[in-house]
């Protein structure tokens, strides 16, 4: 049996090609929103979404339109967020491939086609934003019929932003994408692909029905736990939270646990009815963080809040990883893992903002593979852990397969920006007579501060980039310490590779020079590899008129206070202690 009016369906593209305004026009199509409670971006619910115009978290909301269930999940575009995407796609049948025609098929969109098909959707390819006055529909509609091999008359032509082709979408979902097996009679499983923590009622599972059916008063079991709980109401989204009596298989909603205990519900774990024998759903793949970095309070007494707030986001964000850490001079903290640099901003920002916590952030780095003298290996996640020199063997840094997609007229200027990255060229694919695809593997390190900035500047913004892991490689690196007023500042230190210490480090006393306040001594700043000093900078002190009250008497009078001034600055110059302003580690970050 098939449950013939369901359909579960998510929107899958490249970051800013017209997701969340196609799900606005969705949703405004289906009536599921009133025109009184419509705003852009809708499914874009966290503030930072909608100032910066990017989805961050998956979002669904269900439509009923012509007797028909549909359950959407509005998914994120960009690279740093892909784990948000494989999770949506494993609770649906379908996907909309959307594509901006006047920028056609980037990176993305390849990456998260590549995904969907792998979990075997059916594929509705959607040209958007044919309204655009730059739109080339004819090349855009060619390049997404060679990448999907479909017909030209398959592809639904669309805007998101006059609602043209909306109709044509829905009715294309209804007859293209299987509707979900009816399994109710089956004891319960169900996939749980997101939750959040309600501070009233607990944690909120966002879950997909795959068997038998589930209501409020079920007694329930987390299958990677073993904790049992009562389910305290079922529901699905409208996009808000909307109260149901049943949740049956194939339907896509929340439940309500009561639980308090955040470690208890994992993405990915399967729900069960207690005192039933089930085979568990496969579930995702451990995301593996590529980036790290160290989150201390600036206040000491705020660590069991950073603590409390990293639990709930990690419920909300399952790629996020995190274990205490220990420093000299920022205290107790966390060395957090992230997806990517745009993760690591974000993340800060949310614990800024939801939990009113002011964060020093150290610089991020990736995790590199130590073989010690003595044999033994280890894996070191921040530069404060790196052995010295005299202990190491080999170091190994990770290397990842890059993709980058650009038209042809830029090929030239990308070559030469992955080759100053320290680029390894594979080869070049050519998609058509005007995409091209870079193949190169580009240590994961040089992707890390400014390569995206970069990508976007030399090729006017047309290039897309999309990457993962190959493998770990031997590199020559070496660790670079800040010092500020002759005390080393460990949130700044950083691991460098040995033939660009010198500039990196002239980079970073630079910056720090431009943005840190002037003190009433002179502040040195120096960059150094172990006791060598490889580049430094002073800030001159301010200058405070010790002889204003001075009305009379001669010269030396003036002159005894001035050297009691001179005297006083050199004293502070050796104790003084600054206070090292955020706006300073943003600097050393972006370099």
């Amino acid at each position: 049996m098939i449950k013939k009016h369901i359909r579960n369906f998510c929107i899958i593209a490249h970051i800013d090609h017209g997701k969340s305004t196609l799900a606005d026009r969705l949703l405004e199509f289906t009536n599921t929103v009133s025109k009184r409670e419509m705003k852009e971006q809708l499914l874009d619910q966290m503030d930072i979404e909608r100032e910066r115009g990017i989805t961050i978290k998956l979002q669904p909301a269900r439509m009923s339109w012509e007797n028909y269930e549909l359950n959407l999940i509005d998914t994120p575009g960009h690279v740093d967020f892909s784990y948000e995407v494989s999770r949506s796609l494993a609770a649906v049948e379908g996907a909309i491939l959307l594509v901006d025609a006047s920028q056609g098929v980037q990176a993305q969109t390849v990456a998260n086609l590549y995904l969907a098909i792998e979990q075997g959707l059916t594929i509705i390819p959607v040209l958007n934003k044919i309204d655009l006055p730059n739109a080339d529909i004819e090349k855009s509609s060619h390049e997404i019929c060679k990448l999907t091999d479909c017909q030209p008359e398959d592809v639904i032509l669309a805007s998101g932003k006059t609602g043209q082709g909306v109709e044509d979408i829905l009715r294309a979902i209804i007859a293209k994408v299987p509707p979900p097996k009816d399994s109710g009679s089956e004891p319960l499983r169900s996939l749980i692909f997101d939750s959040n923590y309600d501070e009233f009622r607990g944690i909120v599972a966002q879950i997909r029905v795959v068997d038998g059916t589930i209501k409020a008063g079920d007694k329930v079991k987390f299958f990677s736990t073993n904790k049992a709980a009562e389910v305290l109401e079922v529901g699905y989204f409208t996009p808000k939270l909307k109260k149901t009596d049943i949740l049956e298989s194939g339907e896509i909603g929340y439940v309500v646990t009561g639980l308090k205990d955040i470690q208890y519900c994992r993405v990915g774990d399967t729900i069960s009815a207690t005192g039933t024998q089930i085979k568990p759903l496969v579930g995702y793949q451990e995301v593996k963080p590529m980036v790290f970095a160290g989150l201390f309070c600036r206040e000491g007494n705020e660590f069991p809040q950073l603590r409390e707030a990293l639990d709930k986001l990690k419920l909300n964000d399952a790629s996020l990883s995190f274990e205490p850490e220990n420093s000299q001079a920022l205290g107790f903290g966390f060395r957090c893992g992230f997806l990517g640099l745009l993760h690591l901003e974000v993340v800060q920002e949310r614990l800024n903002r939801e939990y009113d916590l002011d964060l020093v952030v150290t610089v991020p780095s990736v995790a590199y593979r130590v073989t010690q003298t003595d044999g033994q290996t280890l894996t070191i996640h921040s530069p404060t852990e790196l052995p010295a020199s005299e202990k190491i063997s080999l170091v190994e840094e990770p290397i990842m397969n890059v993709d980058i997609f650009s038209p042809r007229p830029y090929l030239g200027s990308l070559m030469q920006l992955v080759t100053q990255k320290r680029g390894e060229y594979l080869n070049t694919e050519y998609l058509d007579e005007t995409i091209a695809v870079l193949h190169y593997r580009v240590p994961l390190t040089s992707l890390l501060v400014d390569f995206y900035d970069k990508l976007k500047s030399v090729s006017a913004g047309y290039a897309s980039l999309t990457y993962d892991f190959h493998k770990y490689s031997s590199t020559n690196v070496v660790r670079l310490d800040i010092y500020v007023a002759d005390e080393k500042v460990e949130a700044l230190s950083s691991i460098v590779y040995r033939d660009e210490a010198f500039s990196v480090g002239k980079k970073i006393v630079n910056s720090l020079k431009d943005v840190l306040p002037r003190q009433q001594f002179v502040v040195k700043i120096q960059a150094s590899i172990g006791s060598k000093v490889i580049a430094a900078e002073r800030i001159s002190a301010l200058r405070k008129d010790v002889t204003a009250k001075l009305y009379g008497g001669d010269y030396s009078r003036k002159r005894k206070l001035l050297e009691k001034q001179k005297k006083g600055k050199k004293k502070m110059m050796h104790h003084g202690k600054v206070d090292i302003p955020s706006e300073a580690f943003l600097a050393v970050l972006k370099k």
